[in-house]
This record gives structure tokens, sequence and C-alpha cells, in this order.
């Protein structure tokens, strides 16, 4: 996949699988530009030094100004890949309005104005590729027993990403989405010690797919919501 001179934005992009996407795309050839929320992150960023790696921040993916701004600095867009989020694990009745507006926001809010913002670019560059990260509780719903906030926001992003990979296929913006189950990081390992680890995808392996999607070789999958669930 030929990525070179490319200009992408990752946000998400100093997390586990935003790591191995960002080292995929710089293996392509891409230009990234990573935004950051805490400055830690960009301290402990592992491709900080390298000359084709931009990051910027700190920048809040839920206010619109700042994500409007975050994206005009970008010459010639190609593609916009949306990492960031979060996630929260309750019962129905611990959930109030504070939780539930929290997991919008971070996984909704969020991807909804990068998206809006990435459009934006790319109709100046005369199209592109966005990829957003939904969950396996999008696809479903049964899985988000337990966690129905984070459920519902990722459903949200599900359902964002098809009505736009209908509303853009004709200015050549292709948007579509990974689902991933549980990836196998270091700090989901931690949290359940006793899973069969050896099932949960790779955060390499997803980079792959997210890769193929934002890429020019995606020339025609659109709207698209795709399982990546390795064999768990």
């Amino acid at each position: 996949m030929e990525f070179r001179d490319r200009h992408v934005m990752v946000t998400g992009g100093t997390g586990a699988l935003g790591i191995a996407v960002v080292g995929a795309l710089l293996q392509a050839g891409a230009q990234c530009h990573v935004p950051y929320f805490h400055p830690a992150e960009a301290e402990r960023f592992p491709f900080r030094a390298d000359a084709r790696m931009r990051l910027s921040g700190p920048v809040d993916l839920a206010d619109e100004a700042a994500v409007r701004q975050l994206y005009a600095a970008v010459p010639r867009l190609w593609a916009s890949i949306h990492l960031a989020g979060g996630f929260g694990a309750a019962g129905i009745a611990e959930i109030d309005k504070a939780a539930l507006m929290q997991q919008l926001q971070m996984n909704f809010l969020t991807c909804f104005l990068c998206c809006r913002a990435a459009v934006s670019a790319l109709r100046k560059s005369g199209g592109g590729r966005i990829v957003n990260v939904a969950a396996r509780p999008a696809l479903e719903p049964r899985q988000g027993a337990g966690m129905s906030a984070y459920a519902a926001s990722k459903a949200a992003v599900a359902a964002l990403t098809a009505a736009l990979g209908e509303e853009l296929v004709k200015e050549d913006i292709l948007v579509n989405a990974v689902a991933p189950s549980v990836l196998d990081t270091p700090a989901n390992r931690k949290t359940m010690p006793k899973a069969k680890h050896e099932l949960w995808p790779k955060v390499e392996e997803v980079a792959a797919t997210i890769l193929f999607l934002a890429s020019p070789e995606n020339r025609v999958t659109r709207g698209a919501i795709v399982p990546v669930y390795g064999r768990s």
C-alpha cells in the first residue's frame, strides 16, 4: 500500500492501536499528523523524532474550534483515521447522565467533529479516505450488556460511518470503520489476566485492515463496518 508523501491524520495515534497504525503508515511513506491531549503522550510517543511526524497538542477533540484549527494546518489531506475514544463498563443502574454524556463525547462527538473537519479538508484535496473505529457491540448489541453507554456510543459511530459512506461517495471520499473485539494490548491483558489472549486480534493485524481502508488501493469499499475480531 503506497502512502508516499500523502498526509494522514491519526487521532488517538499515541495509544496502543494508534502506535501500530502510525508505525505502518510511516513505513509506507506517509506524512503523519497526530494530535495529543496530555503532554506525557507526546513524550513517550516512539516516533516523535521522525521527520515525517507532526505532533500537535494539547488538543481537545471535543472542542469544535480546536478540531477545525487542527485540520486547517494539514496540507493536502489524504486520509483521516479516528482512533480516539474511551471505554466504560457499568450496569444501567450505575450509569448517570454524566457518565452517558462522557461516553458519547469521547467516542461519538470526537468522531463526528473530526469527520466533519476531515470532509472539508478532503474536498479541497479532491477526495480521500476516512476510517473510524466502532466496536463489536456496535454490530452485536447483546455484547454490550454491562456496558450499554459504551455500546450505544460506538453504535452511533457505526451509523455515522454508514451514512457518510453514502453521502460522500460521489466526491471520491470513501468512509469506513473497523469494529474490533478486545484488542491484545498490555492494558487489556492486565485487566483480564485469565482470558485467552491468543484469540484476541493483535494491534498490528487491525492496523493492516485500517491501512487498506485508508489507502488509494481501496477503490470500492465504503460505508462498511468491518469486523476485526481475531479468533475471539
